[in-house]
């Protein structure tokens, strides 16, 4: 998406002022302790989910949930990880359940027509196995896809070379996907955990429910003030489909004539909105919905962090450059103060700030890594990730920090053995 800097809408209510706004809608701006999981991510919105700690992360920022609070509200399906939005998986409260299938529903339906263009998938091939699929399911015993496999016998066919090229090597995974999108079937993470990929399947009867208008309703409650272009990166729609949406719904500029919007009974709440002076400091992960409901990077900057080399990353690139930051983020009252990841070894977050770091930060980082270290284990960005390959990225933060990091109070060898700078282990 290309960045879309608040640029208008800054300068007919301030930056700060959006940025806090922003803030305060997701619930970053002061704490909201045990409110439930479903509660938070009906208020703040679906949370981007990619086997990594995001989920977990953002609900211990806004409600201090640990992770046994979050796995039970899974287990109880107060919340769930589906397919929603441009058919990637969120975790979602039950209220939504059905909307997040109908608004995911395009992308199954997408790899099918391109199966059937490209390999020879027939449509009714598909639809048998998706019947055969549902007999071997039971709504409380999962069945992971080599079980399933094993279970529905010659209904699956390889896809061979042709398949392999296209990461598709049989026509499970395509009944699967529609499976899911219908609401006849749920991926069920095999430990109970968010952060972790392995799953089964179980049988399911989810109602699928409601339409573009719906989604925009809720974004821009979640979002606000947003643009159309925002909107439309997050919910996939094309233009016409995000346009007729979004007029619909009803949001208002913030200001006339302005492109960001917002729904109009939040509208006399912002324009006497404050941004607080206080400083509230919360670690989060760098997909978190601050970040990914605009995927609009540089809102959230500072232009002299916006200009700061990525630690470890590609030569000449900067972090406002970025369409995701590259590691985890700090935020305070909507702007960015800092990059984080946490080393497996030492057990140990460690911390680029890019402000002076005081006794607020410092608490902020403690407890955030408390909670990794003792809940957690890891606080992985992605499936994929992992201690050794993000080992070059803490070396480059932890280096970063100890020689010109913002906030450095300790002298040569003064971090005290951890990743924060000028802080004791205790």
């Amino acid at each position: 998406m290309e960045h879309d800097p608040p640029v208008e809408a800054a300068a007919a209510v301030g930056v700060e002022k959006l940025r806090a706004w922003w803030a305060h809608r997701q619930w970053l701006d002061r704490p909201h302790p045990g409110a439930p999981a479903a509660e938070v991510l009906a208020a703040t919105g679906w949370a981007r989910s990619v086997g990594g700690a995001a989920p977990y992360l953002g609900l211990f920022a806004r409600a201090g949930l640990g992770r046994a609070a979050v796995d039970a509200a899974v287990a109880r399906l107060d919340v769930h990880e589906l397919p929603s939005a441009r058919g990637c998986t969120y975790v979602l409260p039950a209220a939504d359940f059905a909307l997040g299938l109908a608004v995911g529903a395009a992308a199954p339906a997408g790899e099918l027509a391109a199966a059937e263009k490209h390999l020879g998938v027939g449509r009714d091939e598909v639809e048998k196995l998706c019947l055969a699929v549902e007999r071997v399911l039971s709504p409380d015993e999962p069945l992971d896809p080599a079980a399933i496999r094993d279970a529905v016998g010659d209904a699956v066919r390889p896809l061979g070379e042709a398949g392999r090229k296209r990461g598709l090597t049989t026509t499970l995974p395509l009944a699967l996907g529609l499976m899911q999108s219908r609401g006849r079937i749920r991926r069920v993470p095999v430990n109970g955990r968010l952060d972790q990929q392995r799953y089964g399947y179980v049988g399911w009867d989810q109602p699928v429910a409601g339409d573009a208008v719906d989604l925009a309703r809720r974004y821009f409650s979640w979002a606000g003030p947003a643009t159309l272009k925002h909107f439309r990166w997050f919910s996939g729609f094309t233009a016409a489909t995000a346009r007729r949406a979004v007029a619909e719904a009803g949001p208002v500029p913030v200001a006339p004539g302005s492109e960001f919007l917002l729904p109009p009974e939040l509208a006399e709440e912002f324009a006497g909105f404050t941004a607080p002076r206080t400083p509230h400091y919360t670690l989060l992960a760098g997909i978190d919905g601050i970040h990914l409901l605009h995927r609009d990077l540089p809102r959230l900057l500072d232009p002299a962090d916006a200009a700061r080399p990525l630690p470890a990353g590609r030569a000449g690139r900067s972090f406002g450059s970025e369409a995701d930051p590259q590691t985890h983020v700090v935020l305070d009252r909507g702007r960015i103060v800092g990059l984080w990841e946490y080393d497996t070894e030492r057990a140990e977050i460690v911390l680029l700030p890019f402000v002076p770091l005081d006794d607020a930060l410092r608490e902020a980082v403690a407890r955030t890594e408390a909670f990794v270290r003792e809940e957690l284990g890891d606080a992985r960005g992605f499936s994929l990730d992992s201690p050794r390959s993000r080992a070059p990225k803490v070396a480059a933060l932890r280096a970063a920090a100890a020689t010109g990091g913002a906030g450095r109070t300790g002298g040569p060898g003064g971090t005290g053995g951890t990743g924060v700078p000028g802080r004791t282990r205790g």
